[in-house]
């Protein structure tokens, strides 16, 4: 069994949480780089993590504020699956080996946020989880988030 190890994320974790969902608040802002807002489809939005396990760490969220897929009608989870790969596509420019994919429904699951569902999208290389974050509890990300945001929003948003 591999562990991704991930204690950069104990200032998320420990930090005050803001009262309001982060995800409506974000959809309804019209300002998207600073939201870190990367795509507006018609059902569904993508997101990059402020915390992410890795550069490129995608959320695609539904503007539907529900805490299961079940609370979903269909075109929207079609939407969320469809820019799933979209996701992966534009990643692609930073040539990632491979990706985990993931939705955690509930708290116990791991869901930070857990009134409103989103799927996670984190590119994966080889030695992207090496001795800094073993003994070092330090990631290393190699780009700024917003030299990152700046790289996928035209990607995202080609005509």
């Amino acid at each position: 069994m591999k562990v991704l190890w991930a204690p950069w994320r104990m200032e998320y974790i420990v930090s005050e949480k803001e009262q309001e969902c982060i995800f409506c608040v974000r959809a309804a802002s019209s300002k998207d780089r600073d939201n870190l807002l990367l795509y507006r489809g018609k059902k569904v939005f993508v997101m990059m993590n402020k915390y992410p396990y890795n550069n490129g760490h995608l959320m695609v969220v539904p503007y539907s504020h529900q805490s299961s897929l079940s609370g979903l009608d269909e075109d929207t989870r079609l939407e969320m699956m469809n820019t799933v790969q979209k996701g992966i596509d534009c990643l692609g420019i930073f040539r990632p080996e491979a990706f985990n994919i993931g939705i955690n429904i509930g708290k116990i699951a791991g869901a930070g946020i857990e009134d409103h569902i989103h799927i996670h999208i984190v590119p994966r290389w080889s030695g992207d989880t090496n001795f800094m974050a073993v003994t070092g509890e330090t990631r290393v990300i190699p780009e700024h988030i917003v030299d990152t945001y700046d790289k996928l929003y035209p990607v995202f948003n080609r005509a």
